[in-house]
Order: structure tokens, then sequence, then C-alpha cells
């Protein structure tokens, strides 16, 4: 797996860390797979943050409706900014928080 790990720039400890594998030193030649032969239907494109500052009057419900069409999703934007949103009843003007991609 370090030979195949410096082939690429990722390190092997990140390749068994992101692949849950413990313990893994070597890697049968049918287990490889090559960055060709992933298919344009197995990647999924990293979506682009998206933040936004609070202003006077805004609510979460509000900002969810806004954001996702559903004011009941606001739990995604509270759960997504814990570092900064204490209580959902207390937001305030000036706050910047992220909201974040919600699959169906």
């Amino acid at each position: 797996l370090a030979g195949i790990a410096q082939d690429y720039p990722t390190r092997e400890k990140a390749i068994l860390i992101a692949g849950n594998i413990e313990g893994i030193s070597q890697v049968d030649a049918a287990q490889l797979v090559t960055l060709e032969q992933i298919s344009e239907e197995n990647v999924r494109e990293i979506p682009e943050e998206i933040f936004y500052s609070i202003v006077k009057g805004d609510t979460l419900w509000e900002i969810a409706t806004k954001f996702y069409d559903d004011g009941s999703k606001y739990t995604h934007i509270v759960d997504a900014n814990l570092e900064v949103i204490k209580n959902a009843d207390l937001i305030y003007p000036g706050q910047t928080i992220r909201i974040p991609e919600v699959l169906a």
C-alpha cells in the first residue's frame, strides 16, 4: 500500500483511515482501483459552502425556508453551527452561519 500511496498525493495512513481498514499492509492487485476506472456516476460533486450573515429580525425557520423551502429543516442549520448557535431561539445580527447541503 505504501508503494501505491507514493504514486498519488496521499500517504498510507490517510488511505487506511479513509478506507476504515485497520492493519492492511498489502493489497492484492485485483483489489486495486485506478482513477481511470472510477465512473462519473460514482463521483459526487462537492457543493460550495454557503454562508449567511444574520440580520435583525431573522429566525432560523425563515432562513431554512429561504434556503430549503422548508422551515422545519432549521435543525440542519443548527447542527452545522453548534460552535455559533448555542440556542436555536437566540441568534444575533452579525453572526455568520454555515448553510449545509441537505440531501433529500
